[in-house]
């Protein structure tokens, strides 16, 4: 009896501290993680590889065929304008310079013969004038028969002609002298190609021939010699991606890294984006030319250059780490917390694409007759977000919209000075969509108008003759400004509370916080843990990152948003 009551003793024992470590196992202990804000500088920029050159590179060749007889450069040899760096024998120019010069000799001396010849032609037609003179005086006083001033009149007409015929013969034999004076010219211009000498000053960085060697320069001049004129300034041939290059322009600041220094930073300026595609394998890429201060030598080329381009920078900007404004309470979060969940949380799923909306057309909803704010979850879920319905922290589209809307509502004078300069930076085109939209809003367009109305915008120059750009560089419009909504979440009172913030650039990491929502000790709320999986499970057509959101979910595409008044 005694053994089985501690035998059932035990067995109770066992089973309650069971469920002592059952109950704590299954018991969650929420947590909420958070994030600071920070202060630090924040770069937007464009990547890109490229390949370092020579700002100015020569190839020398020759324009006569021949043997290498004498080399006077080597790789890196640093040349100087007119300095003798190879020659060619010149036996065979030679040889052809004394048959030239021979034949010019001949042609002179043939020259002076005709010459010569009509000097006499000349003396005989004097002869034969005289003697038809006589003859004429004499066929007067019926001195001289007919026919002998016949014979004399044929005498002159004969002369006269020997004369024409033989000065005919100098002329041509005078030309034949200029052409081998011209001959002997260029034999002897043949002979001085013989000898190549420097273009520029610079260091040879390639040598394609030695001693002995033939060159043939019967098509083209083969290339003896590359000599880059100053390898202190070069530059990047980049390869900017077709996506990127509409945010690339002359004057961007540029840093990169090369292989043969994995540690320093080299710093260079965008000097043109060339128009010129290059598509390789259904991949477009468009040319960008950096140039790079390179003093110290490092750089040599034909390197590698991993490129980053910045497009904007904020220094000191209160920053907002992207995880916290990827961050999307669920129902199941809110339930873990004994919350209820907030009207923004609901209506911050069916928002626009990746953000706060996609375009609603005013700060007022729909539905609202006396025209006053709706609730903020309201303008988040119906109109928020600019007229252009890609806002949001990171949407698809350009932040915060071109249009009316969003949170501000109208705004005060702040917004629509923003808006104006938004409004000047669009296409003609776009402007005029634009105002018709604001028309059938019944918004107040006159100041719109009258800056389309006057002269060219001064950030855009006009088109025709007025333009004096020379290059198309300078026809490219100004980059817009960035600006777009997000939200961020508070742990306040053990509750989850959205803030809407304004947003500015991202480098991916960071995004800059524009508005005064937030104080700069604030920390917002980045993820919830402790829950079960199953309460972890991501929703359907949801999306972690904003750039890439699905439909449906936190971030999706939601319907448009309500038409303001």
């Amino acid at each position: 009896m005694k053994r089985w009551i501690i035998a059932v003793l035990a067995l109770a024992i066992v089973a309650s501290t069971v469920g002592v470590v059952y109950t704590r196992r299954n018991r969650t202990e929420i947590q909420i993680q958070t994030s600071p804000l920070t202060r630090g500088d924040i770069v937007d920029v464009v990547g890109a590889t490229g390949t370092l050159q020579a700002v100015t590179t020569v190839q020398v060749g020759t324009q006569v065929s021949g043997t290498i007889q004498w080399l006077g450069a080597d790789f890196n040899s640093i040349v100087k304008q007119g300095q003798v760096i190879a020659r060619l024998n010149p036996s065979l120019f030679e040889a052809q310079v004394q048959q030239t010069q021979a034949n010019l000799a001949q042609a002179r001396a043939n020259l002076t013969k005709a010459r010569s010849d009509l000097d006499q032609r000349r003396v005989q037609l004097v002869d034969a004038q005289q003697k038809f003179d006589r003859a004429r005086q004499l066929a007067g006083q019926r001195l001289l028969a007919p026919s002998d001033l016949d014979a004399a009149k044929i005498a002159v007409d004969t002369a006269t002609a020997a004369v024409a015929s033989q000065q005919a013969t100098v002329t041509q034999t005078q030309a034949g002298v200029t052409q081998a004076e011209a001959s002997v010219n260029q034999t002897q211009v043949n002979r001085a190609y013989t000898v190549i000498a420097a273009p520029i000053d610079g260091i040879v960085t390639q040598r394609n021939v030695d001693v002995g060697q033939t060159v043939a320069a019967s098509m083209q001049a083969p290339t003896l010699f590359v000599i880059a004129a100053d390898l202190t300034e070069m530059q990047v041939n980049a390869n900017i991606d077709e996506a990127d290059v509409g945010r690339i322009r002359p004057g961007q600041n540029v840093s990169f890294r090369v292989d043969a220094y994995p540690t320093d930073n080299f710093i260079g300026t965008v000097t043109q984006v060339r128009l010129q595609p290059v598509v390789v394998q259904n991949v477009t890429t468009y040319g960008a030319v950096i140039t790079v201060p390179n003093r110290e030598l490092k750089l040599k080329p034909g390197m590698t250059a991993n490129v980053k381009i910045e497009i904007a920078k904020r220094t000191n900007a209160l920053r907002i780490a992207n995880t916290a404004l990827r961050f999307r309470p669920n129902d199941e979060m809110f339930a873990a917390l004994n919350q209820t969940p907030p009207p923004e949380a609901a209506g911050f799923g069916g928002a626009g694409r990746g953000g706060t909306g996609r375009g609603g057309r005013g700060g007022v909803a729909a539905g609202n007759p006396a025209h006053t704010p709706a609730p903020a979850g309201q303008q988040t879920a119906r109109a928020a977000g600019g007229e252009s319905g890609h806002g949001g922290a990171a949407g698809h589209g350009q932040p915060g919209g071109d249009g009316l809307g969003g949170n501000a509502g109208r705004g005060g004078p702040e917004f629509q000075a923003r808006q104006m300069e938004r409004f000047k930076t669009m296409p003609p085109d776009q402007q005029r969509q634009f105002i018709a939209r604001m028309a059938e809003r019944g918004g107040d367009t006159s100041a719109f108008e009258k800056a389309i109305s006057g002269a060219a915008s001064p950030k855009r120059p006009a088109a025709g003759p007025a333009a004096q750009a020379t290059t198309i560089d300078a026809l490219f419009a100004p980059l817009p400004v960035v600006e777009s909504r997000g939200r961020a979440w508070l742990y306040i009172d053990n509750q989850l509370k959205p803030v809407t913030l304004r947003l500015g650039i991202s480098d991916g990491t960071y995004t800059e916080v524009l508005g005064t929502e937030l104080a700069d000790t604030a920390e917002v709320v980045t993820g919830v843990t402790g829950l079960s999986p199953a309460r972890t499970a991501p929703q359907p057509g949801g999306s972690g990152n904003p750039f890439t959101p699905g439909r449906g979910g936190p971030g999706g595409r939601g319907g448009p948003g309500g038409h303001g008044g």
